[in-house]
């Protein structure tokens, strides 16, 4: 069980790494490739995209697929896209490409979950997510400063070599060790997109759109924050930022407890520790304390409810719970996308402030939601097999 675990983490870092390696090199690939910084961003923009969209259908498609052979063909295709920058290819090519990496990014997250879910007991399913998901969180605070200094020392593209090389890694390792896992008699795929796109699945998927949009609209934007609002200059924003990779990371792993708890109190009290903390950001921003404190507290609690999230939108989904896997993490950069947009906007009609009211708001209207959320239950004729009582929160062995 640790090995399945291990190995479906690790798939999920070298994923989650080379997601956000384009944000870290963006300045040496502008340079390398002598096109302008936001040409080089439609990379970001492609790969999200690609797991919102693409992420889903894939899902779709394979729905009735062993996830075993679901996770080799993602990562296997993953990999050889991958390779795509170190053989030389152009932006173009390469933007096109990032479509699909996200897409099977999207169904590896997807299969993972349903596959790390079904070796433990039902007990300790948010524990499982928790260990999957931890690797996009992971990733933030170790994959993309490493790949930067990588790309630093010998160019950009030897960072996506190493990409590829620790993803033939994770692909031969989960070859040896990732059981089958068949999907069993659930839902036909009509019965899938029924049960995955209920309303009350749609009232949780909701609750996440709206909280990391607000995230979002505050985080693209967090260096300059810290530089013109909290007067955070030179290393200690590079301290900041990989603190709150860390309080991420500690969040995603946490989160897997609290899920197991009760998901949809998790969900609330999340949602709650997020729009504070953006709160703060805008009342008390101006404190250097005050904002790093803040900061750290939103990548903490907008990691920690990814885990309860997911554990909800799967429960509510009944015999949809394939399809449904995918959902969050499409939904989440639906957020993101609406967050960047929002937080724009606001920021074009009254600078920072406005987009941390922006921000804030956003949080605050997912509080609610996830309030008025909280007793749905799943369709009695799609109710799953009563869950036993929790047992004493342990670590998963």
């Amino acid at each position: 069980m640790a090995l399945v675990l291990g190995v479906l983490f690790a798939g999920t870092l070298v994923m989650g790494s080379a997601e956000v390696l384009v944000m870290g090199m963006l300045d040496l690939m502008s340079a390398d490739l002598d096109v302008p910084v936001s040409a080089v961003g439609a990379l970001v923009s492609a790969n999200a995209l690609g797991i919102a969209i693409g992420g889903p259908l894939l899902t779709f498609v394979t729905a009735r697929a062993d996830r075993r052979r679901v996770l080799l063909a993602a990562m296997a295709v993953f990999t050889g896209l991958n390779l795509l920058p170190v053989l030389g290819a152009g932006l173009e090519s390469f933007v096109a490409a990032r479509v699909m990496i996200g897409a099977v990014e999207g169904l590896f997250i997807a299969a993972s979950i349903t596959t790390a879910t079904s070796i433990v007991p039902p007990a300790r399913a948010g524990r499982a997510m928790a260990v999957v998901i931890s690797g996009f969180a992971v990733s933030g605070a170790v994959g993309m400063p490493l790949g930067r200094l990588l790309g630093e020392a010998l160019g950009w593209r030897w960072s996506f070599l190493a990409v590829v090389l620790a993803g033939a890694g994770v692909l031969l390792v989960a070859l040896l060790v990732v059981p089958r896992t068949p999907t069993g008699g659930g839902a036909g795929m009509l019965g899938q997109v029924r049960s995955a796109f209920a309303p009350r699945v749609l009232a949780v998927l909701a609750v996440g759109v709206l909280l990391f949009a607000g995230v979002q609209a505050a985080l693209t934007y967090l260096v300059p924050f810290l530089n013109g609002v909290a007067g955070v200059f030179g290393h200690w924003v590079g301290l900041c930022l990989m603190g709150f990779g860390v309080a991420a990371a500690v969040g995603s792993f946490g989160g897997g407890w609290f899920a197991d708890a009760g998901a949809a109190r998790a969900l609330i009290i999340g949602a709650i520790g997020v729009a504070a903390s953006l709160v703060a950001m805008l009342l008390w921003g101006s404190t250097p304390a005050v904002a790093v404190l803040a900061v750290l507290a939103v990548g903490l609690c907008a990691a920690g409810i990814t885990t309860p999230w997911q554990h909800r939108v799967e429960h509510l989904a009944g015999p949809g719970v394939v399809l449904a896997a995918s959902l969050p993490a499409s939904a989440g950069n639906l957020g993101d996308a609406i967050g960047a947009f929002a937080g724009g906007r606001a920021i074009d009609a009254g600078g920072l402030p406005a987009a941390l009211l922006t921000a804030a708001v956003l949080a605050a209207i997912a509080v609610a939601v996830a309030v008025a959320s909280r007793s749905i239950r799943p369709a009695a004729s799609v109710r799953p097999a009563p869950e036993p009582a929790p047992e004493p929160l342990t670590a998963v062995h």
